[in-house]
């Protein structure tokens, strides 16, 4: 119940800058741009999102407040992160010694493997208009990135960036999802 209520209250509130802004009720000079992206990015996407200071500040860097907008910068962006983390992975399945984390790190290689090819799927959802698709292949990416943090868990422990990285990767997913749903029209 609070939840639709604050759904309700986020999206009147989206609605009514909307016509204040377009109909030049309020210039579009009298709020700062960083106004305009912490309004948009605080009610409607951010406060759903896993992390909401890295979501603050990776759509602020979007340079726009346009959903397929931020949609393509972040998905940009995941790519970007996703295939950095397994090179990383490659890199430490590479250099070491401990058979058990050897096998943990060739998995997350395979995993990453597989993010790698879902972000890119949902780039290609993005293209088509089609965010089910979108939805459905960046949580398909995150899964992925959460089965290798689950195999890096186990002992003996990694002490690597790896798994502080995938974390970030995943907080990146989880903003391009609230942004599908918000393109859906469920959010």
């Amino acid at each position: 119940m609070a939840s639709s209520s604050f759904l309700v209250v986020s999206s009147l509130l989206a609605l009514v800058l909307s016509v204040l802004f377009f109909n030049g009720v309020v210039p579009m000079h009298a709020a700062s741009s960083d106004d305009v992206v912490s309004t948009i990015c605080n009610s409607t996407i951010c406060k759903k999102t896993r992390n909401l200071s890295i979501c603050f500040n990776v759509l602020k860097s979007a340079g726009t407040t346009d959903l397929k907008g931020l949609a393509t910068f972040t998905l940009n962006l995941a790519h970007d992160k996703t295939i950095g983390n397994r090179a990383l992975a490659q890199s430490l399945a590479s250099k070491v010694a401990d058979p058990d984390l050897k096998e943990r790190y060739d998995t997350c290689v395979e995993r990453y493997n597989d993010a790698v090819k879902d972000i890119e799927g949902a780039k290609g959802y993005l293209g088509k208009g089609d965010y089910k698709g979108l939805n459905t292949y960046t949580f398909g990416a995150m899964t992925e990135v959460d089965a290798c943090l689950f195999s890096l868990s186990k002992l003996p422990k990694d002490s690597s960036t790896l798994p502080g990285n995938g974390k970030a990767v995943e907080d990146i997913y989880s903003i391009i999802l609230v942004i599908a749903n918000l393109l859906l029209g469920h959010a």
